[in-house]
């Protein structure tokens, strides 16, 4: 891996994961001293790290069953699935 340009697409793939958190951390103790060079490979080894953690967290998912329970009513009119009968649309006279 050379200082200078940062390492290529190839130099990181070929890195086991142990050694490219290793790498990192080195890396970025560098860059947080102030070698100005360190920064971008720094950059590169923690973009690495991250493109491997969601490439294995974010493995496919099995496929939905289709035959979910479907609710009685739709979940919009609400006052039609509860119990009690049906409502008048006329307003109830106010008691005197």
């Amino acid at each position: 891996m050379s200082r200078t340009a940062g390492p290529s697409r190839g130099e990181l793939e070929s890195l086991e994961e142990a050694e490219l958190e290793q790498l990192a951390v080195e890396w970025r103790a560098r860059a947080s001293r102030g070698a100005r060079e360190a920064f971008g490979v720094a950059h590169a080894l923690e973009a690495e790290r991250r493109r491997r953690q969601s490439a294995s967290r974010f493995a496919p998912l099995p496929p939905v069953p289709s035959a979910l329970p479907r609710p009685a009513h739709c979940w919009w009119k609400f006052w039609q699935g509860l119990g009690g009968g049906s409502r008048s649309s006329t307003p109830s006279e106010p008691k005197p």
